[in-house]
C-alpha cells in the first residue's frame, strides 16, 4: 500500500520542499514544506510556481513513476484563462497539436468553458476593461516545461491564470488553496523483467533431400 496526498497547491509555491535559490531579494519563497508536513513523501510531477491547483505526493516509488511519466499517458486537466475571445480556429489548432521548439505537442482534449467559481487569486490576475478573456478546458498527456502556457501562446492567446483541476481519476474537488486530503492506494507492482526467449531447438523432421541416385 501506498500513502498519496492530494495537495490543492497555491498560487507561487514551489513545487519542492526547499528553497536553495530564493528570490532576487533574499527572500525564501514558499514550499511544499509549509503545508506538508507528512515525512517521505515527494512530487510525482510538477507543477510551475505561478501555477496553482492540483498536485499529487506519495511515498512510493513506483506510483510516481506511474504519474508522472508521460509513457503512461494519464490524462491532466487544467481550467485555463487566456487573454482575449479565443477562435475555434486557435482550438482547433491546439486539439491537433502545436509546434513549439522542442517538437510537436499531441492531440489535446481542448473545449471553451464557463468562468470556473475560484477561490481568489492573490495577487489577482491584471485585469484590463478592454481586453476580454476566455476560460478554456485543456486536457493532455504530456508534462513538458510549462507546456500549457506555450501551447496557447502559439495560437496567439496568452495564458493569464492556469490551475490543474485533475490528474487521472483525481481532482481538486473540495479542496481549498493550501489544504490537502491523503488516503492509502494500492501500490502499482514492480515492472517485471521480460522472460528471454530461449533460441528455437534444431527440428528433429526427417531430411528432405533427394536420395542418391
Amino acid at each position: 500500500m501506498a500513502t498519496l496526498i492530494l495537495f490543492n497547491k497555491p498560487f507561487q509555491v514551489l513545487c519542492q520542499f526547499t528553497d536553495e535559490k530564493g528570490t532576487s531579494n533574499g527572500d525564501r519563497r514558499a514550499t511544499l514544506a509549509d503545508w506538508i508536513t507528512t515525512p517521505n513523501v515527494y512530487p510525482a510531477g510538477r507543477l510551475d510556481f505561478d501555477s496553482e491547483g492540483l498536485l499529487l505526493l506519495t511515498d512510493d516509488g513506483q506510483l510516481q513513476h506511474r504519474i508522472a511519466s508521460p509513457r503512461q499517458k494519464l490524462a491532466k486537466i487544467y481550467w485555463v484563462q487566456v487573454e482575449g475571445e479565443i477562435t475555434e480556429t486557435a482550438l482547433n489548432q491546439l486539439r491537433g497539436g502545436v509546434s513549439l521548439k522542442d517538437g510537436k505537442t499531441r492531440s489535446a482534449d481542448v473545449s471553451v468553458m464557463k468562468a470556473p467559481d475560484l477561490w481568489p487569486r492573490n495577487p489577482p490576475v491584471r485585469y484590463r476593461e478592454s481586453i476580454p478573456t476566455s476560460w478554456i478546458r485543456i486536457a493532455i498527456t504530456e508534462g513538458r516545461n510549462r507546456q500549457v502556457r506555450r501551447m496557447t501562446a502559439a495560437v496567439g492567446f496568452p495564458t493569464l491564470r492556469l490551475v490543474r483541476y485533475g490528474i487521472g481519476d483525481w481532482n481538486l474537488d473540495g479542496l481549498s488553496p493550501g489544504e490537502s486530503s491523503t488516503m492509502t492506494v494500492h501500490a502499482p507492482a514492480p515492472a517485471r523483467n521480460r522472460p528471454v526467449r530461449k533460441p528455437a531447438k534444431p527440428s528433429k523432421q526427417p531430411s528432405r533431400r533427394s536420395p542418391r541416385s
